[in-house]
């Protein structure tokens, strides 16, 4: 029986070695995700014979809501977008609809001073609720026109729209697409059942962009069960992808991140978050690699993790779960400082249904190095929920600060490496037990 090196460890006090049994760990790789594509009726709806002008002065709302209401008389299609700069205003889509953006078109979101409500309404650009086969495709471009927009983030009761949003829907697919400085989120999509990702490039300023910040500006949130996410080109400046609760059963892979917050879950988990895989996926620049936010008063079990074969350079912090996002604490909200003392002056509260748990994660084939100043890693579960089997295999980080691990039970790092300055630990540890092998 192999044995490993275990350090127990109080409030950052590393106590003598015990030699012990390697401990199960209770977490299995989710099988491939396959979600059912959308069945589109083989019959086509041209804008411009519904009057379309595509001049790129016209406001075309009314033409293009045209072929897709005659495409849903008819039992459903393609509506079919030709090259050219299309206004329009929002559009509601529609059961076994395809909404096709030929190579050559765009699809204009009409600017703040003329889209319909403004900032009184936020109406949601392209969008369904109850539906079923739904699919934007082609090698089109939706133009957001967000900037003007980004400035009312931080403007209390006002609303801006979000590019793509769907609710309840079933088998739905996105392909191909450029999608490119929405007012907010680009993709949002909830309570959903086989959705399909793939080849999409989304694009927008980084939150820190020092001329033109977006926020809020989210590449792709999908909440539901059997997703697939696969071979996009993501920059943004919010989550690249985000999930919350009630979400099952969901395969990331083949992807390239830019700016954003990294893949991301929360902060909403209730209902539960599990059986999520995440590998062959580059990080550069990216706030985050890895991220995981919930708290007391909106979480649940998040589950069965997979994270493989993902590299990362310049990234804030590669690897970031924690269930205190909404302390009001500075000291508990400066995540970069945060200290094995400070993580131990955390108050502990009763266990709840809302109590953010986190447990079952592998951390596998992964390289990383941290932005100049910040730190390896840092996984802090609440003193009441510790995060519980944990496993690093082949990690390779290097940061300026260590890798932080506070309140948790049965972490493991085998073959792993952190590397940090001469007289930097690599480790920062807090009511945990870490078992560590070569």
């Amino acid at each position: 029986m192999k044995l490993f090196r275990t350090l127990f460890v109080t409030a950052g006090l590393i106590a003598a070695p015990v030699f012990s049994a390697a401990p199960a760990l209770a977490v299995e790789t989710p099988q491939a995700i396959h979600p059912d594509l959308p069945k589109i009726p083989d019959r086509t709806f041209n804008v411009r014979d519904h009057g379309a002008k595509g001049d790129g002065v016209a406001d075309d709302t009314a033409a293009l809501q045209s072929a897709i209401d005659v495409a849903r008389k008819a039992g459903g299609g393609l509506v079919e977008v030709p090259a050219g700069n299309y206004l329009s205003g929002p559009l509601q889509l529609a059961s076994n609809l395809n909404l096709h953006l030929a190579a050559g078109a765009t699809l204009t979101m009409l600017p703040l001073d003329k889209y319909p409500g403004g900032t009184q309404r936020g109406e949601d650009f392209l969008s369904g609720t109850d539906l079923h086969d739904v699919a934007l495709t082609g090698a089109g471009t939706i133009d957001g026109q967000g900037e003007p927009w980004w400035p009312f983030a931080k403007t209390a009761g006002a609303k801006r729209p979000r590019m793509f949003k769907l609710s309840k829907c079933e088998r739905v697919l996105v392909e191909g697409v450029t999608l490119k400085n929405s007012p907010m989120f680009h993709i949002a999509f909830s309570g959903m059942k086989h959705v399909t990702v793939r080849g999409v490039t989304i694009r927008a300023p980084a939150s820190t962009d020092p001329k033109t910040p977006s926020h809020n500006t989210d590449a792709c949130d999908v909440s539901g069960r059997t997703i697939l996410v696969e071979h996009c080109d993501i920059s943004v400046g919010d989550d690249n992808y985000t999930c919350g609760g009630d979400t099952h059963d969901v395969l990331i892979q083949h992807n390239t991140y830019g700016n954003g917050h990294g893949v991301s879950i929360g902060s909403y988990t209730r209902n539960g978050v599990s059986n999520i895989t995440v590998r062959d996926c580059t990080f550069t620049g990216t706030g985050c690699g890895i991220r995981i936010k919930s708290d007391r008063d909106r979480g649940g079990i998040v589950e069965n993790l997979v994270y493989e074969d993902l590299r990362m350079t310049d990234v804030d912090e590669p690897i970031l779960i924690y269930g205190a996002y909404m302390a009001k604490e500075r000291e508990f909200r400066d995540l970069n400082r945060l200290t094995p003392e400070i993580a131990a002056r955390y108050p502990a509260a009763p266990l709840a249904k809302l109590t953010p748990v986190y447990r079952n994660f592998i951390f596998r084939n992964i390289t990383a190095t941290a932005a100049t100043g910040r730190r390896a890693g840092l996984i802090w579960g609440l003193p009441e929920a510790p995060a519980s089997n944990i496993l690093f295999q082949n990690v390779a980080i290097t940061a300026d600060l260590p890798f932080g691990i506070y309140n948790g039970e049965n972490v493991r790092f085998e073959n792993c490496t952190i590397t940090t300055p001469d007289g930097v630990n690599k480790l920062s540890t807090a009511n945990v037990k870490v078992t560590v092998t070569p």
